[in-house]
């Protein structure tokens, strides 16, 4: 049985490189690495990882260097970041190693970018950056945009000219930012969907182009994934040149590594506004079986918001086992409700109704399991489910 409901947007990958208890950190780098070969295997468009510093239970905290290693790893899904944390950089040093990046993974690089701050002193004090840091969001980007564009108060080198698309998470005024700059919005599903959509419409009412699209300019780093029927004509042409267009990548210059206007040309923006919803979503062979994959995550959320610290992942049975406080309740049931969970079709169904709801362009899903083998079954039954697995995947590290 398929979904009634076949996803008419593109699928993408965040992951976290959360840890579990007893491991060592390596071990969930090198299961990232690894679940990106696994999730381009299965159709995915993107695979982005994230920025988290001293957080016990989170062993991604240089996503530029992980992304390289994802890049390198694999070969045709986009790689990027959700996100790198602008406040915590130098703008230039930014667009320097996504240059880099770009250089050595031509037409495969997406630059996702956030506002958040470290959230202990002593983590902020670590990265020289104070609590109002994320204020300055909004000029840091205009600064990191004008190194690919040509325009900074310095040349960044190899930066300059390239077309890296950039997305930004809607992280407090992040959803403004991104309207104001005329950047793709990336958001999440939240439990209060009224306050998601309310943010939606406000960046699609003030998003303001950046500059004309280029209806000739050549797609950059297609990805395993073919974009739906309409998606460019809605973008204006930027969804190719964001990866989403079925096209083959190019290996130079000439195959999209350079802006639309030549090879000194400026970044390719989108003409019109771009939204992704990121879902935590875990799919099993019933329902009662996929709510368990993602007790661990809600757990360790629950111990951060009542303890200050992301735990490591431990075993669902071990969670349900343990007699909570009134605080750690109320805190694990609101880290579930923002969590979807059911069999292919259900989930697949739950996916396409939230599309519709929010209009978005494209998903990017979540789930972080206790035993890595059954994230990979979850996403391989949603690629199946949605009509985007295309060949055999191998099993997950043992």
């Amino acid at each position: 049985m398929t979904s009634t409901r076949r996803l008419q947007v593109p699928l993408s990958v965040l992951d976290r490189s959360l840890t579990r208890e007893g491991e060592p950190s390596g071990r969930a780098l090198r299961e990232t690495v690894r679940f990106a070969q696994q999730a381009e295997e299965l159709g995915f468009s993107r695979f982005w990882v994230s920025e988290h510093h001293a957080v016990p239970g989170i062993a991604g905290s240089a996503p530029t260097v992980l992304a390289a290693a994802v890049a390198s790893a694999t070969s045709r899904i986009r790689v990027g970041t959700g996100g790198v944390m602008l406040p915590n950089h130098q703008p230039l040093v930014v667009a320097e190693q996504f240059g880099v990046l770009a250089s050595l993974f031509p037409g495969r690089i997406d630059m996702g970018l956030g506002r958040s701050v470290g959230f202990t002193d002593g983590v902020r004090k670590a990265l020289g950056v104070g609590k109002d840091a994320a204020d300055g969001f909004s000029e840091q980007l205009s600064e990191l945009l004008a190194y690919f564009d040509g325009t900074g108060t310095v040349r960044a080198r190899p930066a300059e000219g390239l077309r890296v698309p950039p997305f930004i998470l809607a992280v407090g005024s992040g959803a403004v930012v991104a309207a104001a700059h005329g950047l793709p919005l990336v958001i999440g599903a939240a439990r209060d969907e009224r306050r998601m959509r309310e943010a939606i419409d406000l960046y699609r009412e003030t998003f303001r182009p950046r500059e004309a699209a280029a209806p000739s300019a050549p797609a950059i780093g297609a990805g395993p994934a073919a974009e739906p029927a309409g998606a460019d004509a809605r973008q204006g042409g930027w969804a190719g040149a964001a990866g989403l267009s079925g096209a083959p990548d190019g290996d130079g210059p000439t195959g999209g590594e350079r802006g639309a206007a030549g090879p000194d040309g400026p970044a390719a923006y989108p003409a019109a506004p771009y939204v992704v919803v990121a879902v935590n979503a875990a799919v099993a062979d019933s329902r009662e079986r996929a709510e368990l994959l993602q007790i661990p995550e809600a757990w360790s959320t629950a111990v951060s918001r009542t303890r200050g610290t992301f735990t490591p992942l431990l075993p669902p049975e071990e969670i349900l086992s343990r007699v909570m406080s009134q605080k750690e309740r109320a805190a694990f049931d609101a880290a579930r409700q923002s969590q979807l969970w059911g069999t292919a079709d259900e989930v697949a169904d739950e996916l396409a109704s939230l599309v519709s709801r929010t209009g978005a362009d494209e998903l990017l899903l979540t789930l972080n399991t206790h035993d890595p083998a059954d994230r990979l079954d979850s996403y391989r039954r949603l690629a199946e489910a949605a009509g985007v697995a295309r060949r055999p995947v191998p099993g997950a590290l043992g």
